[in-house]
């Protein structure tokens, strides 16, 4: 008994400590990745949270408590910022996403006629988007710039669309949409590539139009692609204003201000941390929570192929 006993002891005690290396191996492997997250994500993220809740005027002491937020809902520029990033996504998502499937669609087949057109759509995405403000700047110069000389045929001339109120969110919307645009398409020619093409000959030889064929089979199956942009478009409708700062600055009359656009204005203008932290939170909860909405909204309708 002794003699069978030395062995079990000595066994036993090595297969734990490979078991335990085995387990912690995979912990080891994401330490580095865990450490970054930790410094760059969510350490910020707890920074700003504290100092959206610390409100201190200038050579006082820090009173907490949520009147940054209240100052914040009260001030009439950061409704009119929430109001313009709501209009400025709308007008730059949709018409990104429906130009982008356009494309997919139309360019899906390998070609040198395709390709080269490929190049051209996705060729904006590799310009810096300070960059392209400041080439529209010259499109949307008044009377003399690219976009009027070619309306000037049909009787608008001198079209101010960078100083109007009225325009100049739609003129830094167009920005966005012919930037993004080569994008987009690039994932939805991979979701493309995806769908069964014995589905869209069956669906043919049942007598289905090309119609009919998008809106049954293709549209479905391209779910996963849909849930995937999505959140990225979301996301860079609240992240983008290079061109807000390169062309307009908010102007004219605060009618291109987005909300990342006054943070910047009350941290480093103002000088009001407070105001800034209690601004990014309520961004990126609204971020969050329509991002949340949306993954779900499309997980209910998304098709994976078995």
């Amino acid at each position: 008994m002794d003699a069978a006993a030395g062995p079990i002891t000595i066994i036993m005690p090595r297969r734990r400590a490979a078991t335990s290396r085995i387990r912690a191996r995979p912990w080891l492997l994401l330490a580095p990745s865990l450490v970054f997250l930790l410094a760059f994500t969510y350490w910020p993220l707890i920074q700003v949270l504290e100092g959206s809740f610390r409100d201190q005027a200038f050579g006082s002491a820090a009173s907490w408590g949520v009147g940054n937020y209240a100052r914040l809902f009260a001030d009439p520029h950061f409704s009119r910022a929430a109001w313009n990033n709501v209009l400025y996504a709308v007008s730059t998502i949709a018409p990104s996403l429906t130009l982008a499937l356009g494309f997919a669609l139309a360019l899906r087949e390998t070609t040198l006629f395709t390709m080269a057109v490929r190049t051209l759509v996705v060729l904006p995405l590799l310009i810096p988007l300070v960059a392209a403000a400041a080439l529209f700047t010259f499109v949307f110069l008044p009377g003399e710039g690219l976009l009027d000389w070619y309306l000037a045929p049909l009787g608008l001339r001198a079209v101010n669309w960078l100083g109007s109120p009225s325009l100049a969110l739609g003129a830094v919307s167009a920005i966005t949409v012919w930037k993004d645009t080569g994008y987009y398409m690039l994932f939805f020619l991979a979701g493309l590539a995806g769908v069964p093409q014995d589905l869209l000959d069956a669906a043919r030889i049942d007598g289905a139009r090309a119609l009919a064929r998008f809106r049954h089979v293709t549209l479905p199956m391209l779910g996963p692609t849909f849930g995937f942009v999505l959140p990225i478009a979301l996301v860079n409708a609240l992240v983008q204003v290079d061109q807000v700062v390169t062309v307009t600055q908010g102007g004219p009359s605060d009618s291109t201000n987005l909300l990342l656009y006054y943070i910047y204005q009350q941290a480093e203008q103002n000088h009001d941390a407070g105001l800034a932290a209690a601004a990014t939170a309520v961004s990126v909860a609204a971020l969050l929570t329509l991002t949340t909405a949306s993954l779900r909204t499309m997980e209910r309708r998304i098709h994976y192929e078995s």
